[in-house]
């Protein structure tokens, strides 16, 4: 073996990790953000939470991506630490499925096969999977679509880099050295060291038992060799988890030790009884060579058996994570500003929970304006110093949350996304700026509510009475704006702007009337200017609110977000039946006496 075989292999492996990359990458955007709720509604009992780990990893194909997803779910206090654990379980059992694909490799090595089983070969299979696969990504338009050919590219791409390994570790298998060293992993704690050494540097227990698979294609590894290789492999792996907990709060942390404990553990019991077992009956395959097949079968029973037998500790395992990173005063941790932690970089690697966290983060940003506006307007009635202490809590937690958001969103555009989630994140940027705006303003009325105090003054009976009127229409705007947002619902988006011209009206009447009363000394000078302000401030609300439809609609039937102000005009022009009834019913509704 010389140079070039070493650059052939390392060349392969690059193969290999791209292709399971890209697989795993187009899996999870078919799946979007479903796999994160799926994660959360599913975690009841250990059972499930096993079940779902290893489903969720079969799926994107890589153990080290659900850890770091879960991580980052404790992280942000979505998943308890407890339901974690069978999660992590299952996440070794699910990585075991690339292993199983890769044995395909052995077809047709003992003998005669039929038309079909040939087809099935990976030597066959993979070249017509990507050929597909390319033809579907460069002439897809849906980026859905598109996905699907990155899966199938991926496949190609991964098998295509394995056989590149086998080529290129083939003449070892006459080197005498080459059999001595497997001859030497047979001692089990050398070998568990390799393997897990190998797999940190890669990252990937995946890749690293492709390794071995391609390997044992030499015929010099052994069942002796392979067992304990494997078992350090599962140790391996956590180091992904491991470093994404670096900077992340202590049940963060406890996640990522959880999934060491589990494996070193599981490793250390499992090496102890068949090495026992070995010892006093002994394997019959013990130094026969291992195949493709073997080494995932083994790889698959290892994790199952180790899985079926801790899952009964699950607790022990949470309470070794809390004896080992322990609480400050010995109570559990609860994370300062727990919605921002649901913007946490470590999700950054799976944008499409990304993003459904950035949703999740801007409808609790829009109610915590829509609560600051209904106190807001209550302090008009009755003025109350605590709850304006309370709403210029909630303004800063809202300038927070932009600042995170904006941040957090244009870290996202960095990312590898298809055109509908990159629009996605365009949208939400415009909704954050929107809500942001309305607490704004919602700040701004308490700030006139508080002049109104320290003024002594107060509104007339009547003006109080239009005033209710007007803030009643701006608080059911503001309502249909965050329920047309969190359902995404057409219907409820395409009520906002009759109402708002509804509000419009309103505002330009109300200045009227109050200017006349003011004239006929219905109300002092410094109340007036309060009232007037506060009109003011209400129907820049409204116009937000309108905006924040017209992005929704825009967003659902393929419009310009630049042209937000034309299509505006263009549904006042163009008013139909639904828009007039909608109109003569909120006019109906916000009638002034």
């Amino acid at each position: 073996m010389d140079i070039f075989n070493i650059i052939s292999m390392v060349g392969g492996l690059a193969l290999f990790l791209y292709g399971m990359t890209m697989l795993g990458s187009g899996l999870e955007k078919v799946a979007g953000g479903k796999l994160e709720q799926i994660m959360q509604k599913l975690t009841s009992n250990i059972f499930k939470s096993v079940l779902l780990g290893a489903v969720v990893t079969a799926m994107i194909q890589s153990s080290s991506a659900t850890t770091v997803i879960v991580v980052g779910l404790v992280n942000a206090g979505v998943l308890k630490l407890g339901s974690a654990v069978g999660v992590i379980m299952g996440a070794n059992i699910g990585t075991t499925v690339t292993g199983q694909i890769l044995r395909l490799g052995d077809i047709g090595e003992s003998g005669e096969v039929n038309l079909f089983l040939k087809i099935l070969k990976p030597t066959t299979l993979a070249p017509i999977v990507a050929i597909i696969g390319i033809l579907i990504f460069m002439l897809a338009k849906r980026s859905r679509t598109k996905s699907i050919g990155e899966i199938l590219l991926g496949f190609g791409i991964l098998f295509n880099g394995m056989f590149a390994m086998e080529a290129a570790v083939r003449p070892l298998s006459e080197l005498p050295k080459f059999q001595e060293l497997f001859l030497a992993l047979s001692n089990p704690v050398l070998g568990v060291a390799v393997g897990a050494i190998v797999t940190m540097i890669i990252q990937s227990s995946s890749a690293s038992v492709g390794i071995l698979q391609a390997l044992a294609k030499t015929g010099a590894v052994r069942y002796s060799a392979a067992i304990p290789i494997i078992m350090g492999q599962n140790i391996g792996t956590c180091i992904t988890a491991i470093l994404a907990s670096i900077g992340a709060n202590k049940n963060g942390k406890r996640a990522a030790i959880i999934h060491l404990y589990y494996n070193v553990i599981g490793t250390i019991l499992f090496l102890i009884g068949i090495y026992s077992y070995q010892h006093f009956v002994g394997f019959g395959f013990w130094d026969r060579s291992i195949n493709m097949g073997g080494i995932a079968n083994f790889h698959t029973i290892f994790n199952i058996i180790t899985t079926l037998a801790l899952m009964g500790f699950a607790g022990w395992l949470e309470k070794l994570a809390k004896w080992t990173i322990r609480d400050d005063n010995g109570h559990e941790e609860v994370p300062e500003g727990a919605v921002l932690n649901l913007l946490d970089e470590r999700l950054l690697s799976s944008p499409s929970v990304a993003i459904q966290h950035s949703r999740s983060t801007i409808e609790q940003m829009a109610k915590y304006a829509q609560r600051n506006f209904n106190e807001s307007v209550k302090l008009f009635k009755k003025y109350d110093i605590k709850a304006v202490a309370r709403i210029k809590e909630y303004e800063d937690m809202i300038d927070r949350m932009e600042d995170r958001l904006n941040s957090y969103l244009v870290q996202l555009t960095g990312r590898e996304l298809p055109n509908d989630e990159s629009a996605n994140i365009t949208f939400l940027l415009h909704l954050v700026s929107e809500y942001e705006r309305v607490g704004d303003y919602a700040m701004n009325l308490t700030e006139q509510a508080n002049m109104l105090f320290e003024e002594q003054a107060s509104f007339s009976e009547q003006a109080q009475a239009e005033f209710d009127v007007i803030t009643d229409a701006v608080a059911e705007i503001i309502e249909l704006s965050i329920q047309s947002f969190v359902r995404n619902d057409l219907d409820i988006a395409r009520s906002v702007e009759p109402l708002e011209e509804v509000i419009d009206t309103l505002e330009d009447k109300l200045k009227s009337m109050h200017i006349e009363r003011f004239k006929t000394g219905g109300c002092n000078v410094d109340s007036s200017v309060i009232f007037l302000e506060a009109l003011t401030n209400l129907e820049r609300i409204a116009d937000h609110c309108s905006n924040i439809a017209v992005y929704i609609i825009a967003r659902n039937t393929g419009r310009d977000f630049i042209n937000r102000h034309e299509y505006i005009e263009e549904m006042h022009r163009g008013k139909n039946i639904d828009y007039k009834s909608a109109s003569e019913k909120f006019k109906s509704k916000y009638q002034l006496n």
